[in-house]
């Protein structure tokens, strides 16, 4: 099983930051360029502990459809998600939060196994590993980008993302 890990220094609050992490509409934006919308269970706002969403998204020119869900929230140090249903055999994707003294350390560890065996197996050494690492590496430089300008209020600043803990 790959085991993906980033981090990446945010100048934003701890709070901020991971309530920007688990932004249903801030995620689209950051998958935009897959086309991926939610469209299913929690499709807007924050995604809370226990909810699941289901993504559709064009990834390595294929449109699929992943269901992943909270299985674990500390309000602002971590939070994990996992596949429910979807292209890979399973992942777990954990996020976790530390306050430093220029911000937030975010720090990201994703651990999948692709499907198919051995094929599976040649498909991460020659090309999945590295197309999901830069996936989720963009994902994290939106995140900073919102957390560190004004623009994080477009995504916060709404009623529907209160209390979503």
């Amino acid at each position: 099983m790959p085991i993906l890990e980033h981090s990446l220094e945010i100048a934003a609050p701890i709070e901020r930051v991971f309530d920007l992490s688990r932004s249903i509409d801030l995620h689209q934006i950051s998958a935009s360029q897959t086309g991926e919308r939610a469209i299913a269970g929690k499709t807007e706002g924050l995604i809370g502990l226990g909810e699941s969403v289901t993504w559709r998204a064009k990834h390595l020119g294929v449109w699929q459809h992943l269901t992943s869900k909270i299985t674990a929230l500390d309000f602002p140090a971590y939070f994990s998600d996992e596949m429910q249903k979807g292209a890979f055999a399973s992942f777990k994707h954990e996020h976790f939060f530390t306050t430093t003294s220029r911000g937030t350390l975010v720090r990201d560890r994703f651990d999948y196994r692709s499907p198919l065996g051995i094929l599976g197996k040649m498909a991460d050494a020659l090309f999945l590993k590295r197309y999901m690492h830069n996936f989720l590496y963009q994902r994290n430089l939106i995140i900073k980008r919102y957390a560190e300008t004004e623009l994080w209020k477009e995504i916060l600043s709404t009623d529907r993302t209160k209390h979503a803990r």
